[in-house]
């Protein structure tokens, strides 16, 4: 009766500490929902979740998955300290969002990156809620998974059509900074140069590319710049 009762007050110590290294490697690792997860933070969710629960009934070397669970923890604070100051790394690491399809045409080749067939495909689109794809103007899978989805524009809620409105179909727009950096493959993209941009930085108040968080150029030429700092941060109303 005593060797039962050690054992039971022995798993309750076991999983009160596996608990206690979660909860702890939850706040490092950071909060996101699980359509937010990436390939690599579900891998590593799964497995810090499997070594939690060997430890929680292995009572002899308990030191073992605990040191287990740390590495694995700090191993994803790492990657993601990395992908938040390396574009480069967020890529490698991520990956990219891909377009799978663009006014009227599948792009197949993103669609094998991307490891889905036509069918998955449609099957993602009806989900949004898209059962006609020449409704859809852009599709992209983003970096988790999910499909994000730009319609065309006539055939939006609150239709312009059912008004009798001309409408100018929206584009995707183009990403020439991106974290303080010129994305010179994009800026060639939208038809412009360093001279086009810096022209604009300098019309908007800037001086430099590395003050601007995001820059988005549309189909127009216009430039939407994000500032690396802002002066004052918004309250915070989740304090």
């Amino acid at each position: 009766m005593l060797t039962f009762l050690n054992d039971i007050y022995g798993v309750i110590l076991a999983s009160a500490a596996s608990l206690a290294v979660l909860f702890i490697l939850s706040k490092l690792m950071g909060n996101k929902q699980i359509s937010q997860l990436t390939m690599f933070d579900y891998i590593i969710g799964i497995t810090i979740g499997s070594i939690a629960a060997e430890l929680a009934t292995d009572l002899k070397e308990p030191l073992q998955p605990i040191t287990a669970m740390l590495f694995y923890g700090l191993a994803a604070y790492l990657v993601t300290l990395l992908s938040l100051k390396s574009v480069k790394a967020r890529k490698f690491i991520i990956g990219r969002p891909l377009i799978l399809l663009d006014n009227g045409k599948i792009y197949r080749k993103n669609l094998r990156k991307s490891h889905l067939d036509i069918s998955d495909f449609m099957m993602l689109c009806r989900s949004a809620g898209y059962f006609d794809l020449s409704k859809v103007q852009t599709a992209v899978i983003e970096t988790n998974g999910s499909l994000s989805i730009l319609p065309v524009t006539a055939d939006s809620p609150a239709t312009p059509t059912d008004l009798k409105i001309e409408t100018k179909q929206e584009h995707l727009q183009t990403a020439v900074i991106l974290d303080g950096y010129i994305n010179a493959q994009n800026l060639k993209l939208t038809g412009n140069n360093d001279v086009w941009l810096q022209k604009q930085l300098k019309e908007q108040g800037y001086n430099h590319h590395k003050e601007i968080l995001l820059a988005l150029c549309t189909e127009n030429n216009e430039l939407t710049l994000f500032p690396l700092k802002t002066k004052n941060n918004p309250s915070d109303v989740f304090e």
